[in-house]
């Protein structure tokens, strides 16, 4: 994922997650094998984000020796504005285009996101139950439109464990304000995870589904294309 010259942006919620990531990239920059920069991007979506938690974040940014940028949007403004029945979904598309537009202008090559194993597996559930298709997302991707590679470090790593180490050492958090915050389909899908575990202790198991797809045994494009057409 990480590879010499790379510029990275850690794109910075301000959540246990991205802070993690953060701190765990800038622990690995000192001894790492690969040279690499990095900036931390927040993106400020027009709410009202308690300042001194910004300031106690900009502060670890120093004290780690990484650039602090925050990038002031009316995303929230324009969501209202449309009226969407899925705001969460335009919020995720428009921030993440915001994080692409910033780290292209501070030269970054590649864009750090904090996601983990458990996102991973509400994604794939959130693809099935409201989409119709078995989905999730890649550990990397390449972004076309910006020339920019998105990487995610923490795939295979459970969210309890980010939890305890943003704990363990303290890292700044900035709160969400956003009044959606815990009241989405995802969230819904976490605890439907959680009960499913409770339940079956599966969850290792559909981890494991996912992280090796070469155990999979689904219908696949080959077999649809060759698949007899009916008078």
């Amino acid at each position: 994922m990480i590879q010499d010259g790379d510029k990275i942006a850690v794109g910075l919620s301000g959540g246990k997650d991205s802070m993690a990531l953060l701190a765990i990239l800038a622990a690995y920059k000192k001894f790492a094998p690969e040279k690499f920069d990095l900036v931390a991007i927040n993106i400020d979506l027009g709410l009202d984000t308690d300042k001194d938690e910004v300031e106690a974040t900009r502060q670890y940014c120093q004290s780690v020796g990484v650039e602090f940028v925050v990038e002031r949007t009316q995303i929230y403004d324009v969501i209202l504005e449309r009226g969407e029945k899925s705001p969460c979904s335009l919020c995720s598309k428009m921030r993440r285009g915001a994080l692409n537009g910033i780290a292209k202008q501070y030269g970054c090559n590649k864009l750090a996101l904090g996601h983990h194993a458990d996102d991973v597996l509400e994604t794939f559930f959130l693809s099935l139950i409201y989409e119709g298709r078995i989905s999730t997302f890649m550990p990397t991707s390449h972004m076309d439109r910006s020339n920019i590679t998105l990487i995610r470090p923490f795939i295979y790593v459970e969210e309890k464990y980010l939890s305890g180490l943003a704990r363990r050492y303290n890292l700044p958090i900035i709160h969400n304000p956003c009044p959606q915050d815990k009241n989405t389909k995802r969230e819904d899908i976490k605890k439907l995870v959680e009960s499913l575990d409770e339940k079956y202790g599966c969850k290792q198991l559909m981890l494991t589904a996912l992280f090796h797809p070469e155990r999979n045994n689904l219908w696949d494009k080959v077999f649809l294309q060759n698949k007899p057409k009916k008078d």
